[in-house]
């Protein structure tokens, strides 16, 4: 997993400065991928986070091949204006090892994890019967220095959003670049490169922001996250009554690998 303490800070900055850009400025036939951005590609990137706040939220789907023939997928939806997301965590192996599946519901500063086989019968010999839920705060680092994959992952959707636009003029000042078209869930869409090396694909239509690679600092993969069906979400994290917190019982957090 991607060391610490250094990943957030990295993370969180790269975000930020990659996920400004986005627009279809100009002629295709007429520009070389490498390009730099126009200022109307600066005026699109500079409104791209905010859009999505506007819009209320998205589905989106994850995808992590973090070690050969391993992949993380979240799949799920994301509230954007309340910093609530949802996902089927599915881990799938190269190996013929069977799937690794998890039901995930996340704010900006905690995770539920559900359907963890062994959870329920463990909190009922624990005295805590029908837990299907536990708890815990997202990790900027465990204990040997690390952060969890999943703990990143979430963090990356929130700050998919922000309240307000950012200024076009800081975008022309940054080294991106037009990297060309291409379809993303049968949409054409304008793709964009930063200097950090991310990329970001907006549709050409409706300026959302359709998908989103990176490299995760100290990582030698890359996450890719989509987005579509942008709209409005209500998302309930899981109650009292069906949840306990791992930290109440970290026995059973610590057989089940929470």
């Amino acid at each position: 997993m991607p060391a610490r303490p250094r990943l957030l800070a990295l993370l969180l900055a790269l975000t930020v400065a990659v996920l400004a850009g986005c627009s279809s400025g100009g002629s295709a036939a007429d520009r070389t991928p490498g390009d730099p951005i126009t200022e109307d590609e600066a005026q699109t990137l500079a409104g791209l986070l905010h859009r999505n706040y506007t819009e209320g939220g998205a589905d989106f789907t994850i995808t992590a091949p973090y070690a050969e023939g391993t992949v993380l997928t979240l799949t799920g939806e994301m509230d954007f204006r309340q910093g609530i997301g949802r996902a089927q965590a599915v881990t799938t192996y190269g190996n013929g090892q069977p799937d690794d599946t998890r039901t995930l519901f996340f704010t900006t500063a905690d995770l539920w994890y559900g359907d963890v086989p062994g959870l329920t019968e463990a909190m009922a010999a624990a005295g805590r019967p029908g837990t299907t839920y536990l708890e815990r705060p997202i990790a900027t680092t465990q204990a040997n220095g690390t952060a969890s994959l999943v703990d990143v992952l979430v963090q990356l959707l929130p700050n998919l959003s922000q309240r307000a636009d950012d200024d076009p003029r800081s975008f022309l000042e940054r080294d991106y670049t037009w990297q060309g078209q291409r379809s993303v869930n049968g949409q054409l869409a304008a793709a964009y490169r930063t200097g950090n090396g991310a990329t970001i694909v907006v549709s050409a239509e409706t300026r959302m922001l359709l998908q989103y690679t990176t490299r995760l600092p100290d990582q030698t993969f890359e996450v890719t996250i989509t987005l579509s069906d942008p709209g409005p979400r209500t998302i309930t994290v899981p109650g009292e009554a069906e949840t306990a917190l791992a930290s109440d019982y970290p026995q059973v957090a610590s057989e089940l690998g929470f």
